[in-house]
C-alpha cells in the first residue's frame, strides 16, 4: 500500500496509479491494510443530447446490472459470508416508481375510514329504529364522488395542456380534496338541520347557505389562492403540485355548492318521506305521524351543547384567557427558535420503500467509504496562447502563481471541515507541462517522422509476451538519437512553457499517451474526457476540468454544505484571475434546490398568509377581522415548524409543500368561527359563545376529526416519508388548527374581537327608514 503510486498490481486496466479511497474502505487514516470493504465502479457513457438510443443503451445496461446483482451476484455473497450492496444511476428513480404502488393500500384503506367517518357525522344521533332512513351513507358518497370528480378535473385540465403529474399529486391531492371537501359537507349539512323544521327543505337550505355560504366561500377561495401561491415556487415538483391542488380545491369548492347542495335536498326530502338510505326505493311506513311537524324543533347535538355550556364559559373566565394567551405566546416564541434547526435535505433512506436494496447500499455507504463524491473544477475558454498569463493561473508546478486555482485547492484540501474537499487536484495541466519538460525523460518523444513514439516499456516499442524492450526495436530512433530523445530542449521553451504551436501539437499526444513505469505521467484515461478539444486549435480550450474529492457526506446537510462552499470558492477564484470557473459533483443538480429553500419557503409563506388575509379583507370587509386571522395563521405554521425542529423533519420540496398547503388547511380552523362570531349578536362574551354553539361543533366534528381519522391510517404506511411528511406533518397541523381554532381563537376574539356586523346592518338600516318616514 506504501507504494501503490508505482506498483503495477495495483494499477487500473490503463496503467494509471489507483488512489486506494477510491476501491477500499473502513479504514481508518491510512491505514489501508485495515480495509474491511472494497469499492468497484462500473462508469456507464452517458450523453446530452436526446438523439439516438446511448441514453436507452446504458439504461438498458443499468437495468441488466441490477438483475444479476439481485438473482446471482447477491446469492454468491451471501453464500461466503459477504456483505453486498449495490446501486445504479438509474436506481432511485426506479424504485420510487415501485414505492408508488407500496402504500396504494393504506392510502385506500385512509380514503374508506373518511367515507365510513363522513356517513356517521353527517346522520342524526344513531337509533337501531331509524338508522336506516337517518343514515346519510348515499350522500356522504356522492360527496366523496365529487371530490374524485374534480380531482380527475384537475389531473385532466393540466394533462390536457402537457403537464405532467407525479408521485405527491396522484397519492396527496386526492385525501387533501376529500379532507377538504368533507369539512364544507358537514358544515351545509349541520346548517340545514339548524333551521326550523317547520321550513320547507328549499327553505331550510336557503337559510344554511346564507348562515355558512360566505364562510364556506372564504375558506375555499383561501385555500385556492394558497395552492395558487405555491405555484409561484421554482422547485418543479411543489408548482406542479400546488397548480393540480389549487384547481382541484377550485372545482370541489364549485361542485359543494351546487350539485352536492341539490343532493342535500333530495337527501333531506328522502329521509322525510322516510324512504331507507342507499335504497330510496324502498319506503318504511312508521305509525307516527309529522302532524305536529311545525311545533318540533331539533335539540342541539351533545357536542353543540358541550360547545356552549361548558366549552365557551371556561374560555370566558379571565385567569383562563390569562393562561392560554400566555402559553400559545410561549409556544410561538419557542417555536420561532427551535425553527432555526431544522435543516434542508431528504433523506434518501426515507423517500424509498423499507425493503428496498438501496436501503442497505446507502448504510453502507455512510458506515465504509472514506471518500466522497469526485469534484470537478471547471474552466471555459482558457487560452494557453504564449501571450496569454493563464496558464500559470491554473497550475501548482515551479513558476505558477501562488494564488492559481490548483494552488487554491491545495490549500482548501488542508481545512476539509469547512470546505468539503478532501485532496489536491488531479491536473492535466500541471502533468502535460512536466509530460513536456525535457526532464522528464522517455515521456515526450517523437519518431523519425515526427509522430508520438510511447516510452520504451509500451507498445510498439515492447511486447509484453516477447520481453524485447530496450535499445531495439522500432523505438531505436526514438531512444539513441539525441534529437528524437525528447520532444523539446530548455532553449525550445519559453521559462518552460511550451509555445502556443507547441501547445496545440503536442496535447493530443498527451491524451493518448498510456502512464507506464517509465513514464507515469501519460494522460490517457486519467485525463481523457478533461479537455474538450473542439476548436482548441485556435489557442482557447473552450472547458477543461480539474478533478478532486469531496470528504465523505454522510448527512443531507453535508450535501449542501459542501456544494455552497464550493460554489463560493469558485466565485472567490473566478473574481481573482478574471476567468470562468465553476464546479460540478453528480449530486449538484438535485441539492441546488436546497441553496435557497429556507428563503423560498419564507416568501411563499409569507404570500400565501397576506393572500390569504386579503380575501378575507374582500369578502367580509373587515381589516379587524383579517388581522386576527392572519395572526392565527401566522401561529398556526410557526408552531408547526417548530414541531418539524422536535421530530427532525427535514425542509424539501414535500415539507414546504405541507407549509403551503397548512395555510390553506389552518383557515378551515378559523373562518368559520370568526365569520359566525361577526355575525352574531350581543357583547363579546355572548357572541363566542354563539359561535362555538353553532360553528365549534361543525369545526371539531366535521374538519378536526375528519382529518384525524384519515391521519391516523397513513401511520401504517409501508414508506417512511409517509409516516414522516404526512401523518406526522398532517397530524401535527390538525392538532394545532384544532388548538389554536377552538381555544386561542375564541379568546382573542373575547378580548380584541371585531364589533358584530349585524349592528352595523341595523344602523345603516334604521337612517334611510327614519329619513323616508312622512
Amino acid at each position: 500500500f506504501q507504494h501503490y503510486t508505482s506498483a503495477d498490481n495495483c494499477r487500473s486496466a490503463f496503467k494509471a496509479p489507483l488512489e486506494p479511497s477510491t476501491a477500499l474502505g473502513g479504514f481508518s487514516g491510512n491505514n489501508y491494510s485495515e480495509a474491511s470493504a472494497f469499492i468497484i465502479t462500473y462508469p456507464v457513457n452517458n450523453v446530452v443530447e436526446k438523439e439516438g438510443n446511448e441514453t436507452e443503451r446504458a439504461v438498458a445496461w443499468e437495468k441488466a446490472f441490477i438483475d444479476l446483482a439481485k438473482n446471482e451476484l447477491l446469492p454468491m455473497a451471501q453464500s461466503q459470508s459477504l456483505t453486498l450492496s449495490f446501486s445504479s444511476e438509474s436506481s432511485i428513480e426506479e424504485e420510487l416508481k415501485r414505492e408508488s404502488t407500496a402504500d396504494a393500500i393504506t392510502i385506500v384503506i385512509s380514503y374508506l375510514v373518511m367515507f365510513a367517518y363522513i356517513s356517521l357525522t353527517l346522520g342524526d344521533t344513531p337509533r337501531l329504529s331509524t338508522f336506516y332512513v337517518s343514515s346519510k351513507v348515499l350522500l356522504g358518497l356522492t360527496g366523496v364522488v365529487l371530490v374524485m370528480l374534480s380531482v380527475l378535473g384537475s389531473v385532466g385540465f393540466f394533462s390536457a395542456i402537457g403537464v405532467k403529474s407525479t408521485l405527491i399529486i396522484m397519492e396527496v391531492i386526492p385525501f387533501l380534496v376529500l379532507a377538504v371537501g368533507v369539512d364544507n359537507m358537514c358544515i351545509l349539512v349541520h346548517a340545514v338541520k339548524r333551521q326550523p323544521l317547520e321550513l320547507p327543505i328549499e327553505g331550510r337550505v336557503s337559510n344554511a347557505l346564507v348562515e355558512v355560504g360566505p364562510s364556506i366561500t372564504l375558506a375555499s377561495l383561501s385555500e385556492v389562492l394558497a395552492f395558487a401561491v405555491g405555484s409561484f415556487i421554482p422547485m418543479p415538483a411543489c408548482r406542479v403540485f400546488s397548480m393540480f391542488a389549487a384547481l382541484a380545491v377550485l372545482l370541489d369548492f364549485l361542485l359543494q355548492v351546487t350539485a352536492f347542495v341539490a343532493l342535500i335536498v333530495f337527501d333531506f326530502l328522502r329521509a322525510e318521506d322516510r324512504r331507507v338510505d342507499c335504497f330510496p326505493c324502498l319506503k318504511i311506513s312508521s305509525p307516527n305521524t309529522d302532524s305536529d311537524k311545525g311545533t318540533r324543533v331539533r335539540r342541539p347535538g351533545l357536542l353543540a351543547r358541550y360547545m356552549k355550556e361548558v366549552h365557551a364559559p371556561i374560555l370566558g373566565i379571565w385567569v383562563v384567557k390569562i393562561v392560554v394567551i400566555a402559553i400559545f405566546a410561549a409556544i410561538t416564541v419557542a417555536s420561532i427558535a427551535l425553527a432555526t434547526r431544522v435543516e434542508p435535505g431528504l433523506e434518501q433512506q426515507i423517500v424509498l420503500p423499507r425493503d428496498s436494496y438501496l436501503q442497505g447500499y446507502f448504510k453502507n455507504v455512510s458506515e465504509y467509504l472514506r471518500i466522497g463524491p469526485p469534484l470537478y473544477f471547471v474552466v471555459k475558454n482558457y487560452n494557453y496562447s504564449s501571450e496569454s498569463n493563464q496558464t500559470n493561473q491554473l497550475c501548482s508546478i515551479s513558476q505558477c502563481d501562488s494564488n492559481s486555482l490548483l494552488n487554491e485547492i491545495a490549500r482548501e484540501s488542508l481545512r476539509p471541515e469547512s470546505s468539503h474537499i478532501a485532496k489536491p487536484a488531479a491536473s492535466w495541466l500541471d502533468d502535460f507541462l512536466v509530460w513536456v519538460s525535457p526532464e522528464a525523460f522517455g515521456c515526450c518523444r517523437k519518431f523519425t517522422n515526427a509522430t508520438y513514439c510511447p516510452p520504451d516499456d509500451q507498445p510498439p516499442c515492447c511486447s509484453s509476451g516477447s520481453g524485447s524492450c530496450g535499445l531495439g526495436g522500432l523505438c531505436k530512433d526514438c531512444t539513441t538519437i539525441l534529437e528524437f530523445w525528447q520532444c523539446f530542449r530548455h532553449a525550445d521553451l519559453n521559462n518552460d512553457r511550451p509555445s502556443t504551436m507547441q501547445f496545440k501539437e503536442k496535447l493530443p499526444w498527451f491524451l493518448s499517451a498510456l502512464p507506464s513505469a517509465d513514464c507515469a505521467k501519460g494522460g490517457h484515461g486519467a485525463y481523457t474526457g478533461s479537455v474538450e478539444l473542439q476548436g482548441y486549435e485556435n489557442g482557447v480550450i473552450q472547458a477543461s476540468s480539474f478533478r478532486t474529492y469531496h470528504t465523505p457526506l454522510n448527512k443531507q446537510r453535508d450535501f449542501v454544505d459542501s456544494l455552497r462552499a464550493a460554489r463560493e470558492f469558485s466565485s472567490r477564484v473566478s473574481k481573482s484571475l478574471k476567468m470562468e470557473i465553476f464546479p460540478y459533483s453528480v449530486f449538484y443538480m438535485f441539492f441546488e434546490q436546497y441553496l435557497d429553500i429556507w428563503r423560498t419557503a419564507l416568501i411563499n409563506l409569507a404570500i400565501a398568509i397576506g393572500a390569504v388575509s386579503l380575501v378575507c379583507f374582500v369578502i367580509t370587509w373587515s381589516l379587524w377581522s383579517s388581522g386576527i386571522i392572519m395572526l392565527v395563521l401566522a401561529m398556526i405554521v410557526i408552531d408547526l415548524l417548530g414541531v418539524m425542529a422536535i421530530l427532525d423533519i427535514q425542509l424539501n420540496a414535500v415539507s414546504v409543500v405541507n407549509l403551503v398547503m397548512s395555510v390553506g388547511i389552518a383557515v378551515e380552523f378559523c373562518v368559520h368561527i370568526t365569520h359566525a362570531f361577526t355575525v352574531s349578536i350581543g357583547d363579546r362574551e355572548q357572541r363566542v359563545k354563539e359561535a362555538l354553539g353553532t360553528m365549534g361543533a361543525s369545526v371539531f366534528s366535521g374538519i378536526t376529526l375528519t382529518k384525524l381519522v384519515g391521519v391516523i391510517v397513513l401511520c401504517f404506511s409501508r414508506t417512511e416519508v409517509f409516516v414522516v411528511y404526512y401523518f406526522q406533518m398532517y397530524l401535527a397541523l390538525v392538532l394545532l388548527g384544532f388548538l389554536h381554532g377552538l381555544v386561542f381563537l375564541p379568546v382573542v376574539l373575547s378580548i380584541f374581537g371585531p364589533p358584530s356586523r349585524c349592528k352595523l346592518v341595523e344602523k345603516q338600516e334604521d337612517r334611510p327608514s327614519v329619513s323616508l318616514r312622512p
